[in-house]
C-alpha cells in the first residue's frame, strides 16, 4: 500500500510537468511583496499593514477602496512594524529594534507626521498588548525595570509624549507570561511554563491580591489565555487538558465553573471576538493549513465567509463598528494578499497584488501533505514541493527541509526560497519531524530529550522517501534548516556524515552547551522548560548536551557545508557559527560561510535575503547538482 502511494504521488505530479517552466532569478523572487497585519482606521477608510515592497519592512495605510497602499514610514536602516492606528485618529503606533536585537521599542506617529519614542527605556524589550474597550488608553509590557521579567502597564493616548506616564498594573516578580486583562482590569490571566508543551494557569485578583490557580494541579496539559469577555465574567483560554488536541474553554469567574466552548480533531490554535462581541473568530491548525470559523455569538451560527480562489484565509481582522473584515489569504504558491469583506453587503475586494508580474503563477508550485513512515514506523507528515520539470527521464536532486523551534512546524505557507529552489529543479521535502506542533501533544513531545537522535532519523527517513520517488535521484539529496532546522543540518551531517550529500545551515545551534547558557534574559520565564525538554547545561545533563552538539563532533563532517549568520543574533549567538565553521575547514571539506553584520536571528532586509538565498543556489548547483543534470535545462525568464 505504501508503495502504491508513493507510486500515485509521483505519477501525479508527473502528470503536471508537461508545459515549458520558466526559471526566475532571485531578484525577482524577492520582487514579491510581503504584506502583513491589517487593523481598520477608525473611519475604516484603510488598513495599517507591514510591507517590505521598499527592500526593508515599512508601515503603510492600505485604502480599503482598493487604491495603491500609501507609506506611513520611510526607513532605511531598521525594520518598522506596524502596531495599530489610535482610536481617536491622531496616528499609529509600530515597533522596531536595532539590527535584529530584539529589543523592541513602541513609538507613536501622530496625525502631523511627529515621531515619539513612548518607551525610551535603554537595553529593554516593550511590547503593545491590548486597547481598552473606551479607546482612551492601551496596555504594554516591558523588562524596563529587571531585563528577566515583562510587568504590565497602562498607557493613556493623552499622555503619549510623556515616557514618564505609564501606571503599573502588575509587578511579574515571579516569571508568569501575562495572557489577558480583563475589560475593568481587576483581573489578568497568568501563565508559568512547566516544560514546553505543559504549564500552569492562574487567576490574579488584583483588588484583592490573590492568585488562584485554575490550571489542575499536575495535569500534564498547557494552557494559553485568550480574553476575557466584556463584562468580565468568563476568562476564555485553550487548553489540552483531558485531550491530544486543543480546544477552546471557559472559566467562570463568579464560580469557578469550566466548559468547553469549540473542539475538533485538530488544534484549535487562537480565539478573539470583535470589539462589542458580535462576532468570535477561531483558528484551527488543520494538517499544516489554517482554517478559520466565523460565529455570530447572538445565534450560534457559523457566518459564511467567501470562499477565495488559490488561497486559504489565515487570518481575519474586524472593524471596530463589526461591518468590515480584513481577510488575509494566503497559499505555499503565492505570496498572502489582503482582502476587505463587506458582511452587510457580501461584497469582497482584493486589495493586494503581492507576486512580481515577471513570475506566471503556473511556474510555481502548491505544497502537498503527505505521510510516511519513520525508523520505528512513526508516520511523519511533511509537504512535498516537486518540480514541475521533474519526470521519471528527468530525475532531480532533492532537499529535506527542516523547521525552526524546537516545536516549529512547516505549513503550507509561501516562502520565495523554497519556490526559488522548486523552481530550479531542486524537489524540497519540509519536515515535521516528531516534536512538531500541530499533531497532537503526544507528538509534540516525543523528541524531549531526543534532540539530534529520533527526530534526526525522522529526517534521514524522509530522504529516503525522497530517494524512492521515480522522479528523484536518490544519489543527490541534501539537508537545509533555519535555527533548530540548522542544528538539523550540523546533526545529520556530523552524527550521520553518509546520509546527505550536503548541508546549508541557517543560524543553527552548534553548541547546546553556548546555546542555553546564553539565552537573552527575558527568556528568564521560559528557561526552566527549555531546559526540561532539552537538558540543564549546568546539571549532570551537560554530558548529554555536549554529545549531541554538532561542534564538538565536527570532526565527522565529510559533505560540503554553507552556513548563514546574522551578527545581531541573540539566541544564536555568531560564534556559534563562527567556531564550526572552522572546524569543518580543518577537515578540508568545502565551506561557504556568508555573514551578516545588520541581521539578527533571521533576515530583514531583502538585499540579503538576495545575497544570501541568491549564494545557496549556487552552492547547491555546485555541490549537489554539478554536472550530473541531465535533460535540456529549462528557460530563464531573467535572460
Amino acid at each position: 500500500m505504501k508503495l502504491f502511494i508513493v507510486i500515485l504521488t509521483s505519477l501525479l505530479f508527473t502528470m503536471c510537468s508537461q508545459r515549458e517552466v520558466k526559471q526566475y532569478s532571485i531578484e525577482q523572487f524577492y520582487k514579491n511583496k510581503q504584506i502583513y497585519g491589517g487593523t481598520f482606521s477608525p473611519d475604516n477608510s484603510t488598513l495599517l499593514v507591514t510591507s517590505n515592497q521598499t527592500g526593508i519592512y515599512n508601515v503603510f495605510a492600505l485604502p480599503v477602496d482598493g487604491s495603491p497602499a500609501r507609506p506611513l514610514t520611510h526607513s532605511e536602516k531598521e525594520s518598522f512594524f506596524a502596531v495599530s492606528y489610535l482610536p481617536d485618529g491622531n496616528g499609529f503606533l509600530y515597533s522596531a529594534d536595532e539590527g535584529g536585537n530584539e529589543n523592541n521599542h513602541l513609538f507613536w506617529v501622530d496625525s502631523s507626521g511627529r515621531t515619539t519614542d513612548i518607551t525610551p527605556f535603554d537595553k529593554s524589550k516593550s511590547a503593545f498588548f491590548k486597547w481598552s474597550h473606551d479607546g482612551k488608553s492601551f496596555f504594554l509590557t516591558s523588562n524596563k525595570r529587571d531585563p528577566k521579567f515583562f510587568d504590565l502597564y497602562e498607557k493613556k493616548i493623552s499622555a503619549l509624549d510623556d515616557a514618564r506616564a505609564l501606571t503599573m498594573i502588575y509587578r511579574n516578580d515571579q516569571g508568569f507570561s501575562i495572557g489577558a486583562v480583563s475589560e475593568n482590569k481587576k483581573y489578568l490571566a497568568l501563565s508559568r511554563a512547566v516544560t514546553t508543551s505543559m504549564n500552569e494557569l492562574f487567576l490574579y485578583d488584583r483588588e484583592n491580591d490573590a492568585l488562584k490557580r485554575i490550571s489542575t494541579e499536575g495535569e500534564d496539559a498547557s494552557y494559553a489565555p485568550q480574553y476575557f469577555d466584556l463584562q468580565s465574567a468568563y476568562l476564555y483560554y485553550l487548553t489540552n487538558e483531558g485531550s491530544e488536541y486543543t480546544y477552546l474553554a471557559r472559566y467562570n469567574l463568579k464560580d469557578g465553573g469550566r466548559e468547553k466552548v469549540f473542539s475538533t480533531n485538530w488544534d484549535v490554535w487562537y480565539a478573539n471576538t470583535s470589539h462589542n462581541e458580535k462576532y468570535r473568530v477561531i483558528g484551527i491548525n488543520e494538517d499544516a493549513r489554517t482554517v478559520i470559523h466565523l460565529f455570530d455569538r447572538q445565534s450560534g451560527r457559523e457566518v459564511k465567509v467567501p470562499d477565495i480562489e488559490g488561497g486559504s484565509i489565515s487570518s481575519v481582522g474586524i472593524s471596530r463598528d463589526e461591518r468590515l473584515l480584513r481577510l488575509t489569504v494566503s497559499s505555499s504558491a503565492m505570496p498572502a494578499n489582503i482582502y476587505v469583506y463587506d458582511l452587510g453587503a457580501g461584497t469582497l475586494k482584493r486589495l493586494t497584488e503581492t507576486l512580481n508580474p515577471e513570475i506566471d503563477a503556473r511556474d510555481l508550485v502548491e505544497g502537498r501533505v503527505i505521510r510516511y513512515p519513520s525508523f520505528d514506523g512513526l508516520e511523519i507528515p511533511a509537504i512535498l514541493y516537486q518540480p514541475r520539470q521533474a519526470s521519471a527521464s528527468h530525475k532531480v536532486p532533492a532537499l529535506v527541509w527542516v523547521h525552526g523551534g524546537p516545536g516549529g512546524q512547516s505549513r503550507l505557507n509561501y516562502f520565495a526560497l523554497i519556490q526559488y529552489l522548486v523552481n530550479h529543479g531542486y524537489a524540497v521535502l519540509a519536515v515535521n519531524n516528531r516534536g512538531s506542533s500541530g499533531y497532537g501533544k503526544s507528538f509534540y513531545k516525543m523528541d524531549d530529550r531526543n534532540h539530534g537522535e529520533k527526530d534526526l532519523k525522522d529526517c534521514i527517513a524522509g530522504k529516503d522517501y525522497l530517494a524512492g520517488l521515480d522522479v528523484v535521484d536518490g544519489d543527490r539529496i541534501g539537508i537545509i534548516g533555519g535555527s533548530y532546522g540548522g542544528y538539523m543540518v550540523m546533526a545529520a551531517l556530523t552524527f550521520a556524515p553518509e546520509e546527505f550529500d550536503v548541508g546549508v545551515n541557517i543560524f543553527g545551534v552548534t553548541n547546546w552547551l553556548r546555546t542555553l547558557k546564553s539565552v537573552p534574559p527575558y527568556w528568564e520565564s521560559f528557561r526552566k522548560a527549555l531546559y526540561a525538554e532539552l537538558g540543564d547545561p549546568f546539571t549532570a545533563d551537560s554530558v548529554r548536551l555536549k554529545r549531541i552538539s554538532p561542534l564538538f563532533h565536527a570532526a565527522n563532517v565529510q559533505k560540503p557545508l554553507m552556513v548563514l549568520q546574522g551578527a545581531n543574533d541573540p539566541r544564536v549567538l555568531q560564534v556559534e557559527s563562527d567556531e564550526i565553521v572552522e572546524a569543518v575547514r580543518a577537515n578540508g571539506v568545502p565551506v561557504e560561510y556568508v555573514l551578516f553584520p545588520d541581521e539578527g536571528h533571521g533576515f530583514r532586509k531583502k538585499e540579503n535575503e538576495i545575497k544570501g538565498y541568491g549564494q545557496v543556489l549556487r552552492f547547491l548547483d555546485k555541490y549537489l547538482k554539478g554536472q550530473k543534470e541531465s535533460g535540456s535545462p529549462a528557460r530563464n525568464a531573467g535572460e
